[in-house]
């Protein structure tokens, strides 16, 4: 019996009723020029947000804080490749410790939304009768609010906004997608021959979640989510452009574009480097999703 639960545990991945394994969906991404070029890119800023000191230093004084007022809404100058905001701080110290909070609430908000959709998306796809049925109209609820309508609501109830709460708030309406997502994986794959057989032979409904259904179901909804970083990164510095995303003293690119938006016309280095900076990490992080959907997808070369 034992034997035969380790044979099963070894099933490949299943995408769209044929099966593939690891290795292969690894050696289609690895062929694709644009998935190593965007998993650079993302490595790069994540080393950025983990040691933004060390990047800092290699031009200017480093430090966000350190500001004179003698400087303010200077242009690029040598020593300074994106000049000076309006406090007279160094743009390119602040883009490169803003670049920490709007990682985080990206990856923050979207892990905390993986996790409720994986569960909430087994739990219905597995149980048959009230838990689906409860579970999914509790989906449609969630999926009737407009994401940033919903995030504004209750974003304006906090008094302070800091990562943590506009990463919770953003999850809270950023997890139904891939929720529905998982449970239609789930319910695919449930009566497989392999789920069956594990059941026949007495594994119980955690044991077969867990090494069976679960490694056959999450790869679609990974490739959703990190497609969600970037729609979450968006949604953090678009709320922070309004006023009510993430409050000083946090540093983030959010902050920077808010803050550089009246001085545009006289000053657009002020907008343009923050600005850059998220796109690029938004188009990064949205061409591995792509890449990542396109090698799970059994249609695709």
């Amino acid at each position: 019996m034992t034997e035969s639960l380790v044979v099963l545990e070894s099933e490949p991945i299943e995408v769209g009723g044929r099966r593939r394994t690891r290795g292969e969906v690894w050696r289609r991404l690895v062929r694709r020029p644009r998935f190593i070029l965007s998993l650079a890119v993302i490595v790069v800023l994540i080393a950025i947000s983990a040691f933004p000191g060390l990047f800092a230093g290699l031009f200017g004084n480093g430090d966000p804080t350190v500001c004179d007022l003698s400087d303010s809404v200077i242009g690029p100058t040598s020593g300074h490749p994106f000049g000076f905001d309006v406090q007279g701080c160094d743009v390119y110290a602040n883009v490169i410790y803003g670049a920490r909070a709007s990682l985080t609430v990206g990856l923050l908000s979207t892990a905390m939304a993986l996790v409720a959709a994986i569960v909430v998306g087994c739990v219905s796809g597995m149980y048959a009768g009230w838990p689906d049925s409860m579970l999914a109209r509790l989906i449609d609820i969630f999926l009737g609010f407009p994401f940033l309508l919903g995030a504004v609501v209750v974003l304006t109830s906090f008094s302070t906004r800091n990562v943590l709460t506009v990463s919770v708030v953003l999850a809270l309406f950023g997890w139904p997608t891939m929720a529905r997502l998982m449970r239609a994986a789930v319910r695919q794959v449930r009566n497989a021959d392999y789920v069956v057989a594990a059941r026949g032979l007495g594994a119980g409904t955690v044991h077969i979640l867990w090494r069976h259904v679960l490694p056959n179901t999450i790869a679609p909804v990974l490739a959703v989510a990190t497609l969600t970083v970037g729609g979450v990164m968006v949604a953090e510095a678009t709320l922070t452009f309004l006023g009510i995303g993430l409050q000083s003293p946090a540093i983030s690119w959010g902050l920077q574009l808010a803050t550089a938006q009246s001085k545009f016309g006289t000053s657009p280095h002020l907008l343009i480097f923050p600005a850059l900076f998220l796109s690029i990490t938004v188009l990064a992080v949205v061409t591995a999703g792509d890449a990542l959907r396109d090698a799970f997808d059994p249609r695709s070369t």
